[in-house]
C-alpha cells in the first residue's frame, strides 16, 4: 500500500489505498497525542504495541501510525524554528532601531565636530587680529560664554536637590543619546541578534566611561528595579545605603544615596561614593533612573569621609529604559567615574584609568544579570544540585563577597591585623566575630573539612605581579589541575579543604551566569588527621569561575571556591578562598584563551630573529602585566592561633612559588622550549612518535593515517588533522601522552595539562565498561573499532563522536609503547 503524507496534514487525515484521505477520529487524535508526549519517536516494536495497549487504533496499520509520528514531529519542528525565527526578527528589529539611533548620534557628533573645528579656527583668527584691533574684548568674552556655562546655585532644600536632580537628567542623556562624550567601540563587541549589545568606551574624556545599547525580555519597571539593587548583580558593590527620599511633584523620586565597593586588590584601598539618584517618567513613556556625586561645587549635602576609603565620583551615569514593541525594554547604561587614581601605586593606575575594565566588570555585567533573569523567567527550570538558577547565582554572589571581604579586612567586618614574621610578602588577618564564627543554627547542615567548634577564621592574602600569560589560560590551568600548586605535605584540613587528589577532575557545570559559571568538585580522602582538625570522609568544593571561557581582550578572571559537604543547604556558611587576575594595561593576547602550545609549529627550526604569527610581539601579549590577588582563609580553635598562621603563611608562599612557576610554563614566550614543551618521561621525541603512530596505524588496519606522508612535515601534518588523535600510556591507570590540535581541542585542555587526565575519565559508564571489554583485543589483535558514542572532556562537557579506531603504536624495537585513539567526526553536545 502507498502511503503519502504532508507536515500540513494537521494530524487528523491518513492515507487509503484508493488515495482519498480520511480524518483520524478526535479520540485518535487525542491517544496518539499523549503516546507522543510519552515517546516522541517510538521504535517498530514500540508502534506494535502502542496498537495492542489502545485498542482505539486498532483500524490503523503501525505504518500509518509511523507516518503521524514523522509529521508531528515535523511540525513539532517547524513550531519551534517558527518560534525561534520570530524572536530572532524581533531582536533584529529592536537591534535595527538602537543602530538607527547611533548612526543619528554619529552624525549628530560629526556635525558638532565640524561646528567646533569651524568655531575655534574662527576664533584662532580672531585672536590673531585682537593684536591690532582692541574690539577683540567681546570676542573673547562670546568665546569664554560658549565654553564655561554657568551652573545656578544649588543647595540642600528639596528644590536645590531637585535642581541637581535636573541637571544630572540632563547630563545623562547627552550621554547616552546625543554628543556630550566621544564614544568609540569597545574592541572585539560585534553587534547582533546573539550579541549582548553596542557597547562602547570613551575617548579624551574626564575619568574612565562606558556606554551600552541592548535588549532585554523584562517589562522597563522591572529592569529599573533590579539595576537599582547594584548589590545583586555588582559583585565589587559592597553596600547601598538610602539615607533619604524625597518625592517630587512629577510623580519621580530623589534618593541619596551612600555606597562602597570592594578593593580588587590589596594593594589598593576600597572606594566609597555620596550620590543622588534620580528616578523619573519622561513623555514618551522612558523610564530613567540617573545618578551622580553630590560634593562641594554643588553646595548640596556632605558626607564626611569615611576611615579606610578613598572617596571617588559618579559623574551623571544612569539607565534609559524604554518599552519595546511586542515585550521587553531597550535599555541604554551609562557609567562614568573617577576613581582618583593618584590614590594607588603607579603600577596599578591603570585599574582605575580603563574605561575598558569598566565596561566589563560594570555596564556589560548589568545587561549580561538582566539577561540571565529573562532567560530564568521564560524557562524556569532547576538546574544543576537541584537548585533552582535564583539559587546558584546566590551562592555565587555569596562566594564572590566572601572572597572580597578577605582581601579587604575591613575592621568593621570584625578583621584585625596580626604581627608579621618578618617577611612582608603574605598579610595575616583573625576574625573572631560571630558573624565569621561557625557556631549557629545552621551548624548541623556544615562539616566539609571544618573542626566541629570553631571560634576564629584567619586569613592570608597577598598580591603579585605576572606578566606574558592571558588571565584565562592561567586561571583554567589551576581550575583543572590542582596538583600543580597545591602543596600535599600541608597538614590534613588544609589538604581537604583545598587540596584535589591526582584522579579529581572538575565535575559538571551547576549553571552559567554570561561568563560565570559554578561546579562541585568531590575531593579524595587524604588519610591524615589531626586532634584540632579532623577531617571528613567526604570533602566537596563549591567552585565559581568567572573569565575562564572568556575571549574577550584585557578580560579579568577570578578561581573562587568553598569546603562544603554533601548535604550542603543554601543558608549555611562557607568561607572562599581563590585567586584573582586582573589586567594592567590594554596590551593583551588576542587569540582565544582555548589556544593550545602548537606543538608542531614549536618544534620547527627557524633562522634566529625571525617570529611567527604566534610569536609575541610589543603589541600582544609579550609585554602584558597583570596583577593577582590570593587569598586563603582557615577556620580553627583560638588557642591555636599561633601555629595555624604559621602554617597559613608558608602554605600561601608555597602557592605564590607554584603559580609562578606554571606561569612562566604557560608564557607564549616558552612555546618552543623545554618549559613548554616538556615531555613526560619515557616519551620519544614527537618527530618519532608521529612516525610510530602512522606506521602502526599502517600496519594493523592496511591503510595509510596520512595522506602524502613526508618524513619532514609528518608532525605537522598530524598535529593539524581534523580528527582527533591521542596517546594514552601503558599503565595500570592509562593516562594521556600526546594530542594533536583536534585531540586538545576535544579534551578541552592543553599539552602542559594534558599529561593529568586518565584514559577512564572521559569515558561514561558504557564506555567504561566497553573499554575494559575490549582492551585486550587492543593488545592481541593490534586494534580496535569502536561505535559511535559519548565521552566527556576535561572540562565535563559531552563529546559525541560518530565512530573511533584504537591501535597499539610500536616502537623501533617492536615493542609495545602506547595505545592511540582517534575520534572521528566529534562535536560536542
Amino acid at each position: 500500500m502507498a502511503v503519502t503524507s504532508s507536515c500540513k496534514d494537521g494530524g487528523h487525515k491518513m492515507a487509503m489505498d484508493n488515495g482519498k484521505y480520511v480524518r483520524y477520529t478526535p479520540e485518535q487524535v487525542e491517544a496518539l497525542e499523549r503516546l507522543y508526549h510519552e515517546c516522541p519517536k517510538p521504535s517498530s516494536l514500540r508502534r506494535q504495541q502502542l496498537i495492542r495497549e489502545c485498542p482505539i487504533l486498532s483500524n490503523i496499520e503501525p505504518k500509518q501510525i509511523k507516518v503521524w509520528f514523522q509529521n508531528r514531529r515535523c511540525r513539532e519542528k517547524q513550531r519551534k524554528e517558527a518560534s525561534r525565527l520570530q524572536a530572532v526578527n524581533r531582536k533584529l528589529t529592536a537591534m535595527n532601531k538602537l543602530l538607527m539611533e547611533e548612526n543619528d548620534r554619529l552624525q549628530k557628533q560629526v556635525s558638532q565636530l565640524v561646528y567646533e573645528n569651524s568655531y575655534f579656527r574662527q576664533q584662532t583668527q580672531n585672536a590673531t587680529l585682537a593684536t591690532t584691533d582692541t574690539s577683540c574684548e567681546s570676542v573673547v568674552t562670546s568665546g569664554q560664554h560658549h565654553l564655561t556655562p554657568q551652573h545656578p546655585p544649588k543647595d540642600a532644600s528639596p528644590a536645590g536637590l531637585l535642581s541637581i536632580a535636573e541637571e544630572t537628567l540632563a547630563e545623562f542623556l547627552s550621554k547616552a543619546t546625543g554628543t556630550a562624550v566621544e564614544w568609540v567601540q569597545l574592541p572585539g563587541m560585534k553587534p547582533g541578534p546573539d550579541s549582548i549589545g553596542i557597547v562602547a568606551i570613551s575617548h579624551g574624556c574626564t575619568g574612565v566611561a562606558a556606554r551600552a545599547c541592548g535588549l532585554v525580555g523584562l517589562e522597563p519597571t522591572r529592569v529599573a528595579e533590579i539595576l537599582k539593587d547594584r548589590p545583586s548583580w555588582f559583585r565589587d558593590c559592597r553596600a547601598v545605603d538610602v539615607l533619604n527620599v524625597l518625592s517630587t511633584g512629577s510623580g519621580g523620586t530623589i534618593e541619596l544615596l551612600y555606597m562602597q565597593l570592594y578593593a580588587p586588590t590589596t594593594l589598593a584601598p576600597a572606594r566609597d561614593f555620596w550620590l543622588l539618584r534620580y528616578t523619573s517618567v519622561m513623555e514618551d513613556g522612558s523610564l530613567v533612573v540617573c545618578e551622580r556625586s553630590i560634593n562641594n561645587t554643588q553646595n548640596g549635602p556632605s558626607m564626611p569621609p569615611v576611615q579606610h576609603f578613598v572617596r571617588a565620583e559618579i559623574l551623571p551615569s544612569g539607565y534609559l529604559i524604554r518599552p519595546c514593541e511586542g515585550g521587553g525594554s531597550i535599555i541604554h547604561i551609562v557609567d562614568h567615574m573617577d576613581l582618583e587614581p593618584w590614590s594607588v601605586p603607579e603600577v596599578l593606575r591603570p585599574l582605575y584609568e580603563s574605561s575598558t575594565l569598566l565596561a566589563q566588570k560594570t555596564t556589560m555585567a548589568a545587561l549580561r544579570h538582566l539577561r540571565q533573569i529573562s532567560q530564568e523567567v521564560s524557562q524556569p527550570n532547576v538546574s544543576g544540585w537541584g537548585r533552582r538558577p535564583a539559587a546558584l547565582r546566590a551562592l555565587g554572589q555569596r562566594l564572590s563577597r566572601g572572597f572580597n571581604e578577605a582581601v579587604n579586612g575591613f575592621t568593621d567586618d570584625g578583621w584585625s591585623m596580626l604581627e608579621s614574621d618578618g617577611i612582608d610578602d603574605v598579610t595575616l588577618l583573625v576574625n573572631s566575630s560571630p558573624g565569621k564564627m561557625m557556631m549557629g543554627t545552621n551548624l548541623s547542615n556544615y562539616a566539609a573539612g571544618f573542626p566541629s567548634m570553631t571560634s576564629a577564621v584567619l586569613c592570608a592574602k597577598a598580591s603579585m605581579l605576572l606578566q606574558n600569560v592571558p588571565p584565562a589560560i592561567l586561571l583554567r590551568f589551576l581550575r583543572e589541575h590542582r596538583s600543580e600548586w597545591a602543596d600535599s605535605s600541608i597538614d590534613a584540613y588544609s589538604a581537604a579543604a583545598i587540596k584535589a587528589g591526582p584522579c579529581t577532575l572538575p565535575g559538571p557545570r551547576l549553571g552559567s551566569f554570561g561568563s560565570q559559571f559554578m561546579e562541585v568538585i568531590k575531593l579524595e580522602n587524604m588519610g591524615h588527621y589531626r586532634d584540632d582538625m579532623i577531617m571528613p570522609s567526604d570533602v566537596f568544593l563549591l567552585q565559581l569561575c568567572n573569565g575562564v571561557d572568556e575571549n574577550a581582550i584585557g578580560t579579568s578572571a577570578e578561581l573562587i571556591f568553598a569546603p562544603i559537604d554533601a548535604s550542603f543547604s543554601d543558608d549555611a556558611p562557607i568561607i572562599p578562598c581563590g585567586f584573582r587576575i586582573i589586567p594592567l594595561d590594554s596590551k593583551t593576547d588576542p587569540s582565544s584563551p582555548n589556544r593550545t602550545l602548537d606543538l608542531a609549529s614549536a618544534l620547527e627550526v627557524k633562522p634566529p630573529g625571525n617570529k611567527t604569527s604566534g610569536d609575541s610581539t610589543g603589541n600582544g601579549n609579550g609585554n602584558s602585566k597583570f596583577v593577582m590577588t590570593i587569598a586563603f582563609q582557615f577556620a580553627f580553635e583560638l588557642h591555636l592561633q599561633e601555629n595555624i598562621a604559621s602554617m597559613a603563611s608558608q602554605y600561601l608562599r608555597s602557592i605564590i612559588a607554584s603559580v609562578q612557576r606554571v606561569a612562566l610554563a604557560l608564557s607564549p614566550t616558552n612555546i618552543g622550549s623545554q618549559v613548554g614543551l616538556r615531555p613526560p618521561p619515557g616519551t620519544p621525541e614527537a618527530h618519532t612518535l608521529a612516525r610510530w603512530i602512522c606506521q602502526s596505524y599502517r600496519c594493523y588496519l592496511g591503510a595509510e593515517l596520512l595522506k602524502n606522508e613526508v618524513s619532514d612535515s609528518l608532525l605537522k601534518t598530524l598535529w593539524h588533522h581534523s580528527d582527533a588523535v591521542m596517546c594514552c600510556s601503558l599503565r595500570a591507570l592509562p593516562v594521556f601522552t600526546f594530542a594533536n590540535q583536534a585531540g586538545l581541542d576535544m579534551l578541552e585542555t592543553t599539552l602542559v595539562a594534558l599529561q593529568d587526565i586518565t584514559l577512564e575519565k572521559i569515558f561514561d559508564e558504557n564506555g567504561r565498561k566497553t573499554l575494559c571489554s575490549e582492551f585486550p583485543q587492543i593488545m592481541q589483535q593490534g586494534f580496535m573499532c569502536l561505535q559511535g558514542g559519548i565521552c566527556l572532556s576535561s572540562m565535563g562537557r559531552p563529546v559525541s563522536y560518530e565512530r573511533a579506531v584504537a591501535w597499539k603504536v610500536m616502537n623501533e624495537e617492536e615493542n609495545a609503547h602506547c595505545i592511540c585513539f582517534m575520534f572521528i567526526n566529534w562535536s560536542f553536545v
